[in-house]
């Protein structure tokens, strides 16, 4: 009998997504970058994991690594620019390349929920400051080396707050995260263009809100389910983005299948954002 020659891909050819890949998470202990380094380990990328708490990290590495991947931990505060540079300096020397850098990042999200001329200064500028400085020193510190050598791929981290509705500004009183998000996203427009021509790819991952990641008090239960239900409402498939969804596209992003893809920002949003992106 004749072998069919149209076979579907092997689990394990899926599994090789990130094969001979060495990607640098920073905030990888957080519930956005532990869920993308298990399926960034999964798609057989070598990871580098980093965050301010040590302790937190190395758990993660030594589940991955018990799970049969390969991952380093270190202790690094993505805001520090020697210690960013260093870790990622290290990394070259140890792996001898950086192929993937990924910001999972937290930028104060809990800093909204006020009118902005009610809010102090600080907590206007806060997720600003944060998001634009951790985003830019980790993509630098990667992409040095990844200009070297002449490939890689940059992943930012964004929001719909980039990109709300007149109805949901008034709604949601965002403060500076949505300015946030978009200084994020022009921030990895202008590296994309800087850097492709070295052969460097910069993807933002826009995503709507992620449940999964909330940590909800007892008594915020009532108003965080009649946020979630408006939210909801607001997505054209009915429900918003999981943790899975954004780690497996930014896999995808990481991988060779999206070599086209440069300068974009991924709509991750359930459809509550549809534009040109």
């Amino acid at each position: 009998m004749g072998v069919s020659m149209h076979q579907p891909l092997s689990q394990k050819a899926h599994e090789m997504l990130l094969a001979n890949k060495t990607a640098i998470i920073h905030g990888a202990a957080g519930k956005i970058g532990s869920a993308t380094a298990r399926q960034f380990a999964a798609d057989g990328a070598r990871l580098f994991l980093a965050g301010r708490t040590l302790a937190k990290v190395q758990a993660l590495a030594d589940e991955i690594n018990a799970n049969g991947g390969t991952a380093d931990a270190a202790e690094v505060d993505a805001l520090d620019e020697a210690a960013v540079g260093a870790h990622a300096d290290a990394v070259a020397a140890k792996a001898g390349r950086i192929d993937v850098t990924f910001n999972a990042v937290w930028i104060r999200g809990d800093l909204q929920g006020t009118r902005v001329i009610d809010m102090p200064t600080e907590d206007v500028l806060t997720p600003i400051t944060v998001g634009a400085r951790t985003h830019l020193l980790t993509a630098i510190a990667a992409a040095r080396h990844m200009v070297k050598q002449g490939s890689g791929v940059i992943l930012t981290l964004s929001s719909t707050g980039a990109h709300l509705s007149g109805r949901d500004q008034m709604k949601h009183h965002a403060g500076g995260f949505g300015v946030a998000c978009s200084t994020i996203e022009a921030l990895s427009r202008t590296l994309a263009g800087e850097l492709g021509p070295h052969g460097v790819r910069v993807v933002c991952l826009r995503s709507e809100a992620i449940p999964e990641t909330w940590t909800i008090e007892p008594q915020h239960a009532a108003f965080v389910a009649e946020i979630k239900a408006y939210m909801t409402a607001g997505t054209i498939l009915g429900r918003m983005t999981t943790l899975a969804e954004l780690a497996n596209a930014a896999a995808f992003a990481a991988s060779d299948r999206a070599s086209a893809m440069s300068g974009a920002i991924m709509n991750l949003t359930c459809g509550s954002v549809m534009d040109a992106d």
